[in-house]
């Protein structure tokens, strides 16, 4: 197997370049020639800016083909790739550059003064450069007169491809390596798991800074050689007028629950749809059957994370049981142990540890949080609970450390205390993670104040919004005299959530 994941992609190309590879509604359509030659022109420019084997290339603009072209650039010169959600907050940013320390920087066009700001403060010597939806930008520019042929540079399967930051629960980011071998390992698996077929069209509409959107479905489709429908955010009316022309969707469980509520949604929209899959978070037992209800399709759902990509997978030929993930895939080991780390035997409840060839290679400049996370024997401890029946399948039952998981997007609840707890008049929050309806979960923050102190709720979300991502601010606050509080002083988020069950359930039913 190669050692570049480019070059294994590249392997799978259709011999007919001209055939399309990402179809842009209503606009354009890119070939895989024109993906040979983007990647290849903006390789240029990396190499230009002074990228080498190895270098980070931080990315935080907007969905387009260009972004995937940029990711392609990155494989082709060896760099290491570094998505950046795009409603990450200057506060933020800051953290993720000056622990990557990027050789290049590429930003949205109008967010470059704010990010040659963080560049300068943090000192990291990283070039800028800018690119717009719109195909516009210093990066889009300076590419025009590169050469549209370059040779893809030489890895070793084993060196790192991309870093995918996730929030951590003490509230440091900690930023994954994923390799070539990792992200090779996952997309072949998956490819013949699910059965791509050569006339298979994707229907894109999930970002791309994310697992999910930029290595699960859009390394499927390079894999195949097949086109996707790229939609720049998903749009349930547009997604709806497009499934007619594609034959496999991936989504979040929200989009589907939102898809269930246009009459539109029956078994001939889909007529020819072969494929849809969920993932990223839960998918309750009632959006799955409604939705085969509707459709007469039953929605595949699967199990991974930023870590590894995907660890389970519910089957294409057989049974696909609501409420679990499937059993593991066929090149990864999945168990459940107690808290002394014994596995323990099938049908009980405890943490779910993972082994395989498409797990991490470790937390980038964390090596001890990086050992932690490990067994001696090899598994990694994904925090996440769950139960393995009779049948192999896995079933997810809760999560360690509270995290909160809103519209397919990780919310660790301490990086949004500290941000609350920084604010003035403010001793002391939780945040806890509520049902809702559209996002599976929501935030609600549970605030002491200052005595004498009046805090507004409206002004403290309004501050937060300039901080953090936009999914990442709680839905609500309430304000307490304390905090609930064991016998060894921890606070106890699930009096919590029992206390404020009703008011949220109310809150949710006023706002319909």
């Amino acid at each position: 197997m190669p050692g570049n994941l480019f070059a294994l992609f590249q392997s799978r190309f259709p011999a007919d370049r001209s055939r399309p590879f990402i179809i842009v509604p209503d606009a354009v359509t890119y070939s895989y020639a024109d993906l040979e030659a983007r990647s290849a022109q903006f390789a240029h420019v990396l190499v230009a800016s002074g990228v080498t084997p190895g270098d980070r290339v931080a990315v935080q603009v907007e969905k387009s083909p260009e972004a995937i072209f940029v990711y392609m650039a990155c494989l082709r010169t060896g760099a290491v790739l570094l998505p950046l959600n795009t409603a990450y907050q200057p506060e933020e940013l800051e953290f993720f550059l000056s622990d990557a320390a990027p050789a290049a920087v590429i930003c949205q066009p109008a967010r470059a003064a704010q990010l040659q700001a963080i560049v300068d403060k943090t000192g990291i010597k990283a070039r800028l450069l800018t690119l717009g939806a719109d195909n516009s930008g210093t990066l889009v520019d300076e590419a025009a007169g590169q050469s549209t042929d370059f040779t893809t540079i030489e890895r070793t399967g084993g060196e790192v491809a991309s870093i995918l930051y996730s929030s951590g629960t003490t509230g440091r980011p900690k930023g994954a390596m994923m390799s070539h071998d990792n992200l090779a390992a996952n997309a072949q698996t998956l490819h013949k798991l699910w059965g791509w077929q050569p006339d298979d069209v994707l229907l894109h509409a999930l970002p791309i800074f994310h697992t999910h959107g930029l290595f699960v479905a859009t390394n499927c489709v390079l894999l195949n050689g097949s086109p996707m429908i790229f939609c720049a955010k998903f749009d349930a009316e547009q997604v709806l007028d497009l499934l007619p022309q594609a034959s496999v969707f991936m989504g979040v469980p929200t989009f589907y629950t939102r898809l269930l509520t246009s009459p539109r949604l029956n078994p001939d929209t889909c007529r020819h749809m072969r494929l849809f899959i969920s993932g990223s978070a839960p998918l309750l037992s009632e959006t799955f059957n409604d939705f085969a209800a509707r459709t007469g399709h039953t929605i595949l759902e699967r199990y991974g994370m930023t870590e590894g990509g995907m660890f389970t997978s519910n089957p294409l030929v057989g049974a696909r049981k609501a409420g679990t993930v499937g059993p593991a895939l066929p090149d990864m080991q999945v168990r459940i142990t107690d808290e002394a780390g014994n596995t323990l035997p099938q049908g009980e409840v405890g943490g779910i540890e993972v082994k395989g060839p498409n797990v991490f290679i470790g937390y980038w400049n964390m090596p001890e949080k990086t050992k932690a996370e490990f067994t001696a024997d090899g598994f990694f401890k994904t925090g996440d609970v769950g139960v393995i029946d009779s049948d192999g399948y896995v079933a997810i039952v809760g999560r360690a450390k509270d995290l909160i998981i809103s519209g397919g997007y990780n919310v660790y609840p301490k990086e949004v205390e500290d941000a609350i707890d920084r604010m003035d008049g403010v001793v002391e929050s939780a945040v806890i993670g509520m049902p809702h309806p559209d996002f599976g979960e929501a935030g609600l923050a549970v605030i002491v104040a200052e005595k004498g102190r009046d805090l507004s709720a409206g002004a403290m979300l309004a501050d937060l919004k300039g901080r953090l991502a936009n999914y990442k601010v709680p839905k609500q606050m309430v304000f307490v005299p304390e905090l609930p509080r064991n016998a060894m002083g921890k606070v106890q988020k699930n009096v919590l959530r029992e206390s404020y069950a009703e008011m949220w359930k109310a809150s949710l039913e006023k706002a319909s």
